[in-house]
């Protein structure tokens, strides 16, 4: 498992994409990370991208991790406990910190075009 403290900030999935290069990460699952953003940028089911001002809590993160990139989905809460979740993008800039674990998987993760859905999709080998 690679576990990771991101700093204040830093962008969160620039940070993954760098944790996964850096140790040559083949598959992995992001299965937890704890702390908060200063704002968040998240695409919707519908494709639109919303941008959310912090202090944001993380309150659920999980995804797949591939050299051909990350796809990773995120949840945060304002202050009032208000929450909103999507498909992380780059922009989520770290706040206080970000306890970041990703498990390996010992086979291999690969991103391909799907004609059928328009995105890039996960092939597991």
């Amino acid at each position: 498992m690679l576990v990771s403290r991101i700093i204040p900030g830093r962008d969160l999935k620039e940070d993954i994409q760098d944790l996964q290069q850096k140790n040559s990460l083949k598959a992995g699952m992001v299965i937890c990370a704890v702390g908060s953003l200063k704002e968040a940028v998240l695409r919707m089911s519908n494709e639109e991208i919303k941008h959310f001002n912090g202090p944001l809590e993380i309150v659920c993160v999980q995804g797949t991790v591939s050299p051909q990139g990350v796809h990773v989905h995120l949840a945060v809460s304002d202050e009032n406990g208000q929450v909103w979740g999507g498909h992380l993008k780059k922009g989520c800039m770290v706040h206080t910190t970000v306890e970041l674990c990703i498990l390996e998987y010992y086979g291999v993760f690969r991103r391909e075009m799907d004609s059928a859905t328009g995105f890039k999709e996960l092939v597991v080998d």
